[in-house]
């Protein structure tokens, strides 16, 4: 069976880093991810994506079946109708949560001196 987005270097086939980071440091995956974090119950699909509001549909739907295929997150379907489908982290998933809250603070404290340098290297 072949995986799907699986990223692998000539040089270096079994490199275990750019498989995760392409996976989780897309555009929506952190995203999803701390947003699924401080929520003590599964959230349904329209409760995240009210929580990211730039996230399209299709795109959402798109990362949760990657994180669901990585076993970061669980998915569950109840039939009824109309049909519920609800979202929760594993505990995989948790274990990586502290390390995106030290990401998240990183960025928040260097935020301005990020964009302070930047507006001086493009403006040399």
């Amino acid at each position: 069976m072949e995986i799907k987005n699986k990223v692998s270097d000539l040089h270096f086939p079994e490199c275990p880093i750019r498989n995760v980071i392409a996976r989780i440091g897309d555009r929506w995956s952190i995203l999803v991810l701390l947003t699924l974090e401080p929520s003590s119950r599964p959230m349904r699909f329209k409760e995240i994506q009210q929580q990211i509001p730039d996230i399209s549909q299709k795109m959402l739907t798109r990362t949760l079946r990657s994180l669901e295929a990585d076993g970061l997150v669980r998915r569950y379907a109840y039939a009824e109708v109309p049909p519920r489908v609800e979202y929760e982290l594993t505990e995989r998933a948790r274990s990586l949560t502290p390390l995106l809250d030290n990401l998240v603070e990183w960025a928040s404290d260097n935020l301005s001196g990020i964009i302070h340098d930047r507006e001086k290297f493009y403006n040399s």
